[in-house]
């Protein structure tokens, strides 16, 4: 298939398969004689392996390497384990922080809800730093 037949396949841009390709992601396709590529259906299988993994969080150097892991037995599959648990930890960690985000700004809205019209935003106190509630804005790691 030609590199608009893939890009529409796999629901990703043609620019996104050549930046694919450039990174080792995708294998060089072949080429027509008019020099347009031609992919196979094993491409196609390969983005949509990669949209799978960045669904899940994986970036695309983490892809990479379980691209390079294959079907993954005995060592390797502990490997794909060990990568899929640490991916697991950072997003609970990701998760707990934005929890954390968003109490903090619940806080912020609710003391809004209740000052005088006059008076100046609390949001906007606590983002300069002016008041109690800015420990709940403190920038983010």
């Amino acid at each position: 298939m030609r590199t608009s037949e893939l890009a529409t396949q796999a629901g990703v841009n043609i620019e996104t398969l050549r930046y694919y390709e450039r990174r080792g992601l995708l294998p060089p396709p072949e080429r027509e004689k008019n020099g347009y590529r031609r992919y196979t259906s094993a491409a196609l299988d390969r983005i949509r392996f990669i949209k799978r993994a960045q669904g899940l969080g994986f970036s695309l150097e983490e892809i990479e390497e379980l691209m390079q892991l294959g079907p993954a037995k005995g060592r390797q599959r502990q490997r794909v384990r060990r990568l899929a648990e640490q991916k697991l930890t950072t997003i609970e960690s990701k998760i707990d922080e934005l929890e954390n985000m968003r109490a903090a700004l619940r806080r912020l809205v609710a003391s809004c809800e209740h000052g005088a019209a006059e008076a100046v935003c609390p949001i906007i106190e606590a983002l300069t730093g002016q008041t109690a509630h800015a420990e709940g804005c403190a920038g983010r790691k």
